[in-house]
């Protein structure tokens, strides 16, 4: 059975940071696309950042040059990197995994199979 559980959310100030750590089990191979959603409430959930088994990354434009999304495949954990927060920067941020999928970029949260639980980010102003 597949787990994966976020970590490293909390409470910071505006232009602050936080790492967000992901931990994925029951894995049979690192060949997975993993991604970072985030929901603020009231709005959809959206797309942060989505990475290939290989590392290559992709990040969606309102976070370019802030957060980087990076991955361990020996460990099974995908990171997070959240660096000058905002406070439109607040929600419930999620990471989600499409295994044997790993080479591709995959935008749409429906294409995911397995979710964390979330982990909440507050950035205040």
């Amino acid at each position: 059975q597949v787990q994966l559980v976020e970590s490293g959310g909390g409470l910071v100030q505006a232009g602050g940071s936080l790492r967000l750590s992901c931990a994925a089990s029951g894995l049979t191979s690192s060949s997975n696309a993993m991604g970072w959603f985030r929901q603020a409430p009231g709005k959809e959930r959206e797309l942060v950042a989505t990475i290939k088994w290989n590392g290559s990354a992709y990040v969606v434009d309102s976070v370019k040059g802030r957060f980087t999304v990076a991955r361990d495949n020996a460990k099974n954990t995908v990171y997070l990197q959240m660096n000058s927060l905002k406070p439109e920067d607040t929600a419930v941020y999620y990471c989600a995994v499409a295994p044997g999928r790993g080479s591709y970029f995959y935008m749409r949260s429906s294409l995911y199979d397995y979710w964390g639980q979330g982990t909440q980010v507050t950035v205040s102003s």
